[in-house]
């Protein structure tokens, strides 16, 4: 079983110092929803961006989505074999069930994750089978909680390794867990490497998340044979 960790990844609420913004102003009253319900966006909002701290890493809910999507939609999931979470810059947590069927389209996953954000699980009259749980949660409290028996952080900042490399080493533990950039730029925080027993680079260039996460949960595949013995099932 596979964890992934989308770290630090630019999905929130657009954050109480930007309310009054007149951007920000001008898209709640377009929107006819208050600020504090509508999901920072780069792509609307990147005038009053300007405003606040790492605002590079900030405000990308696209990044989010087709990262998900990927992971989702893989085989790796199909056979209940991969866990995904998605911890924000904020210390918000996202847990998102293995059967979850999210919308391709970007607009329509952003208005699902305003949702979530307000009403804390997704779908919110179903609490007893929610396929989102959004909760305050650091990603050291998360650790705590899975007790991963390897964790393994991949960063332009990480020392080089191929992806083949480092997810054959991966697939031999119990618990291994994996962060992936849910962010544009930037690096992690020295808080996110703490955690993780080692730091990767596995390209030369900056690769986007859903890139690194297609070629993260392949390799991890090919690792436990999983291509072949689907095909072998299926005959």
């Amino acid at each position: 079983m596979l964890t992934l960790v989308f770290a630090e990844s630019a999905l929130e609420p657009i954050p109480k110092q930007l309310w009054a913004h007149p951007t920000i102003q001008k898209y709640a009253k377009l929107r006819q929803k208050h600020p504090r319900f509508i999901i920072l966006n780069r792509s609307y909002h990147h005038s009053a961006m300007k405003l606040l701290t790492q605002s590079e890493k900030r405000g990308r809910p696209d990044i989010v989505h087709f990262a998900l999507l990927v992971a989702l939609g893989s085989p790796l999931n199909k056979e209940r074999l991969l866990t995904v979470y998605v911890h924000t810059v904020n210390n918000e947590l996202i847990y998102i069930a293995p059967e979850t069927r999210l919308p391709r389209n970007c607009n329509r996953f952003t208005n699902l994750m305003e949702q979530g954000f307000e009403f804390r699980r997704i779908p919110p009259k179903q609490p007893d089978q929610p396929l989102l749980i959004f909760k305050q949660q650091t990603l050291t409290q998360l650790m705590r909680e899975i007790q991963p028996s390897f964790t393994l952080a991949l960063s332009r900042e990480g020392r080089p390794e191929t992806f083949e490399e480092v997810i054959s080493k991966l697939a031999g533990e119990k618990r291994p867990v994996v962060f992936v950039g849910g962010f544009p730029k930037a690096h992690f925080s020295e808080a996110t490497l703490k955690l993780a027993d080692d730091v990767v680079r596995i390209d030369m260039e900056m690769l986007e998340t859903w890139t690194v996460t297609s070629r993260v949960i392949y390799e991890f595949e090919r690792a436990l044979s999983l291509p072949r013995k689907r095909l072998e099932d299926s005959r």
